[in-house]
């Protein structure tokens, strides 16, 4: 067994003394994933040699192998041997046969967040959309506007967007577009150009403990901005604001509420499917009409920061207004999967209790008759310290039903179950219920949703399934 202090030495090492072209056969643990199947592009692209493994077969594999990656389905422990270079992603174990076949063998390894942080530095203008909640959205929302301007720029989203048949793009110029995640504090690891900060909320708490260390994370996230960058903050919120005195950088607000804010939505108007068109002042003199074809207020603060960020970057706002327009929204956000005995099911990813919040907002605005909810809670820390929050998010819906907690990366350590989620809503008035096998729901569900009902799955987990299995049975 390798020595796990060796090793730490040879990553400080590592990225001390970092130089990718060194590099010319690199190898990616987890290629599958959404953020590694990107970098992976990015580097065929590029004239590196690319090989890599996943646990499971994919849309996203299979698109890799046929754009000339060779992808193993389990373990590749030739590459892992033979490679210049391994990359793996966080899910991947410090006991993974594969990483430990690399290390064995002295191949250099790094893991995927302190990777991407050095393909940031291959361009000359790294985007980046940070914040709690909307990342994946606005980020594809600037990424459409930058093509429509054709820019030409380079991609990655957090899921799939359909506007460019994946979760990921690789142009030709200076443009980087890509999402950068607080959680572990990655985002610390890019080198942007420019940042727009979304919103800070309570969340992945697991890691950072307290609300104060999250936005202390934001404070150092900040101070990366060069003395020539552009910082986009949330005027609507006050803990983004209060970044502003942390850079040199120029710094442009907008908003909804914050009439002081640089870019402002005025005379909102609603359609039946919940999607606003709204008119857009910049520093108070009129500067267009929107209209989006994705539901809730929310969108429009994203819309906000894309378009005050576009602006920014001198793309008219024709071409914003074309790109936003043609946004159906990304994959799992609000995602129509089909209709069943009359009624509509969506899937959305929200996972947390303002993302849920925003959810019902959303939903109370489309024309419809009984609203039903299926949560999946992601995670059991988030479930234990988030208990109260999530049952008053999840309120606003006419039905409710909780089913198993989606573990992802951690062990139930605190005993939390979906009943006590079950036991705070029903304390609250509502009446929801508790069922775990999938098939038991979809039983239920057809048993009881009347036509012209809307049936959502949410979360971050399987519950992406469930809609397709009530559709398909």
């Amino acid at each position: 067994m390798y020595n796990m202090n060796i090793v730490f030495k040879g990553v400080l090492y590592l990225m001390e003394n970092f130089n990718l072209n060194n590099y010319k056969h690199i190898h990616m643990i987890g290629i599958g994933g959404i953020s590694m199947s990107g970098i992976a592009e990015i580097l065929l692209n590029s004239n590196f040699i690319v090989t890599g493994s996943d646990a499971t077969q994919s849309e996203i594999t299979d698109k890799l192998i046929q754009n000339g990656i060779k992808v193993t389905i389990g373990h590749d422990f030739l590459n892992a041997r033979k490679a210049n270079l391994v990359v793996y992603s966080a899910a991947i174990k410090p006991n993974d046969p594969e990483l430990v076949e690399a290390r064995k063998f002295r191949v250099p390894t790094i893991e995927r967040g302190d990777f991407l942080g050095e393909i940031t530095k291959l361009y000359k203008d790294t985007i980046c959309i940070s914040g709690t909640h909307g990342k994946t959205t606005t980020t594809s929302m600037v990424a459409l506007s930058f093509l429509e301007a054709q820019k030409d720029p380079t991609i990655q989203v957090g899921a799939i967007l359909k506007n460019i048949d994946g979760n990921y793009r690789v142009g030709n110029s200076e443009y980087l577009i890509i999402e950068a995640c607080e959680y572990v504090e990655s985002f610390l690891k890019f080198f942007p150009k420019s940042e727009i900060i979304l919103n800070i909320d309570n969340d992945h708490l697991d890691y950072f403990k307290t609300f104060e260390n999250i936005k202390n994370a934001f404070i150092k996230y900040v101070k990366k901005l060069p003395n020539d960058g552009l910082l986009i903050l949330n005027g609507d919120d006050k803990n983004c604001l209060d970044l502003a005195q942390y850079t040199t950088a120029k710094t442009i607000t907008y908003g909804i509420n914050n009439t002081n804010a640089d870019y402002t939505a005025k005379n909102l108007v609603c359609d039946a499917k919940g999607c606003y068109q709204f008119e857009v002042y910049k520093n108070n003199n009129f500067y267009d009409i929107f209209k989006l074809n994705i539901p809730g207020t929310h969108n429009i603060l994203n819309a906000l920061s894309c378009i005050a960020l576009c602006d920014n970057y001198g793309i008219n706002s024709k071409n914003i207004k074309n790109a936003l327009f043609s946004f159906n929204g990304a994959d799992r956000r609000f995602e129509y999967v089909g209709t069943c005995n009359g009624f509509d099911i969506y899937d959305d990813y929200a996972h947390h209790p303002t993302e849920i919040n925003a959810l019902a907002k959303a939903v109370k605005n489309t024309a419809h008759n009984k609203s039903w909810a299926i949560f999946q809670s992601h995670t059991y820390s988030r479930t234990k310290l988030l208990l109260d929050d999530f049952a008053n998010a999840l309120l606003d819906f006419d039905n409710v039903i909780i089913t198993d907690i989606y573990a992802a990366r951690e062990t139930n350590q605190s005993g939390i179950t979906p009943q006590d989620l079950v036991n705070k809503l029903n304390e609250l008035g509502k009446q929801a219920i508790y069922i775990g096998p999938f098939e038991d729901i979809v039983k239920y569900i057809k048993e009881n949703a009347k036509e012209n009902d809307i049936v959502l799955t949410v979360g971050a987990g399987t519950i992406t399934k469930l809609g397709h299995m009530i559709i398909e049975k």
